[in-house]
């Protein structure tokens, strides 16, 4: 697989990848040392109509929206079967570009390997119902794929959350034009190279690179333009809702978090600090869903500090592609700087490093985008660096002395995505998990999922969910049929 200062990806539509009407491509940097990694095709309005349109025209001229769901769960399952094959390429691709360690790679490629295979075995089973109606009357519904879908990747898990979305449009019979991060395109591109290869006609799954702001606008404006699936931050969630709304097309948004992870006083310390320490430092914190509020009972907080602090001192930082590394950098200097100055922030609002704090300095380090992993306390509940989204490896932990003021805590912020609880007692487990007001909770896990688990939140953390049994159901309409099998028949 190129990859190299010289090496140039293009945009895939049609089936064939090329150059962007404009010519215009942008350097990609490598998070680890910012050194030139290669060269990707930047998008713009012209490409985005051009992708829709050979969308639409192949999602009208193939037979991939018919009602042989077969034919797509075979193709989608030969599609999983090559990414298998590939799957430390394309994690040594996922980790060069982003920045994540191979061994967080391997793991995201392979839930996109299950992700195909589980809706792969959806594909046939999209099925309407019959409806008792009065009279001498037959009433039934069909689902129907939409149309052309439009899918927004974020830059943090840039093939698992595009492909998320993406598989099971596919699977319902939609053809998908997807646009990836700007930052972190290569592995969206790699894999839709691979499409034909699986048995999906061309023009089915296209990919467009290029600038959120105005290619992803003018994909969501698009007239054939008939769902938008987007991750990412609230403000462009919202912008993207508003122009959903102007067409009346349905949206799924999934806008971030500032989950909390709570525990209490009877908790496995040990169990719950490993954890704790995966779902803040692990992809360096940049996940929606990082448990970057922790609550703790203030009988085990210094003892759980301390386990903490120690695993965050051990941590080994460096390329993600170094064997032994732990913590990968951040995908870019601006998301370094954006760390930083809330590391600063929870410092300015009465904050308290217990470790970490800043930028990495060791020399091997200094070129790349690595911050501390950082553990931060005595913040007043109020501040910025408490209830606003970091996306890095920053945590910040707060007393509680009573179950209900737990509850408050972890319920006083705008997001609702996620939370964790920790403790022996599984009765108090459910009664808490009742209580929190997120859209998913796990109890003594670190933030886990699987793609026949729902995934979305409440509040201001999106509209709507990925995953699940009914997630490709979810990517087609519904129209009814209404016979009135009464009418006589003309005679001969």
């Amino acid at each position: 697989m190129a990859v190299g200062p010289e090496s140039v990806y293009g945009l895939v539509i049609g089936g064939v990848e090329a150059a962007a009407a404009g010519g215009e491509t942008q350097e990609l940097l490598d998070p680890a040392n910012n050194r030139p990694l290669a060269r990707v095709a930047v998008g713009g309005a012209s490409d985005a109509g051009r992708a829709m349109e050979v969308a639409q025209t192949a999602f009208d001229g193939t037979d991939w929206s018919g009602g042989d769901g077969s034919r797509r769960a075979k193709a989608l399952g030969r599609l999983a079967q090559l990414l298998e094959a590939g799957l430390e390429e394309f994690a040594v691709l996922e980790s060069r570009n982003m920045g994540k360690t191979v061994r967080e790679a391997r793991v995201d490629v392979g839930y996109v390997v299950r992700t195909l295979e589980y809706v792969a075995g959806l594909a046939d089973k999209v099925q309407g119902e019959t409806i008792p109606v009065p009279g001498s009357r037959f009433n039934y519904t069909v689902r129907e794929p939409l149309g052309v879908t439009v899918h927004i990747a974020p830059w943090n898990y840039p093939l698992l959350l595009g492909m998320r979305s993406v598989a099971p449009a596919l699977a319902a019979g939609n053809a998908v034009v997807l646009k990836p991060a700007g930052l972190t395109p290569l592995t969206a591109i790699r894999l839709a190279r691979l499409a034909k290869a699986a048995g999906i006609p061309d023009g089915i799954l296209n990919v467009v690179a290029g600038p959120g702001g105005k290619l992803g606008e003018a994909l969501v404006r698009d007239r054939r333009c008939r769902s938008v699936s987007f991750t990412g931050s609230g403000e462009v969630g919202r912008r993207i809702a508003q122009l959903a709304a102007e067409r009346l097309v349905p949206a799924t948004l999934e806008l971030g978090g500032k989950s909390p992870v709570i525990v209490l006083a009877d908790a496995d310390l040990d169990r719950a600090a490993k954890a704790i320490a995966q779902g803040i430092f692990g992809n360096a914190g940049q996940m929606c869903w990082a448990g970057s509020r922790l609550l703790v009972h203030e009988s085990v907080r210094a003892a759980l500090h301390d386990r903490l602090r120690t695993i965050a001192e051990g941590l080994r930082l460096g390329a993600g592609t170094e064997d032994g590394v732990e913590m990968g950098p951040l995908v870019s200097r601006e998301q370094e700087h954006r760390v930083l100055d809330y590391i600063q922030f929870a410092r300015d609002d009465g904050g308290t490093v217990l470790t970490g704090g800043g930028k990495a300095t060791a020399p091997e380090l200094v070129d790349g985008n690595f911050v501390r992993p950082t553990v931060v306390t005595d913040l007043p509940p109020s501040a910025r660096a408490a209830r606003e989204e970091i996306f890095g490896p920053v945590l910040s932990s707060f007393g509680f002395r009573d179950v209900d003021d737990a509850v408050r805590l972890a319920n006083e912020t705008p997001y609702g995505l996620f939370a964790a609880l920790w403790t022996r007692d599984l009765a108090s487990a459910h009664q808490l998990a009742r209580r929190l007001d997120a859209g998913m909770v796990v109890v003594n896990e670190p933030p886990i999922t699987f793609p026949q688990s729902p995934f979305g939140g409440f509040k201001e953390s999106g509209i709507g969910s990925e995953q699940g049994i009914g997630v490709v159901a979810s990517y087609t309409r519904t129209k009814s049929v209404l016979v009135n099998i009464a009418v006589p028949r003309r005679k001969a």
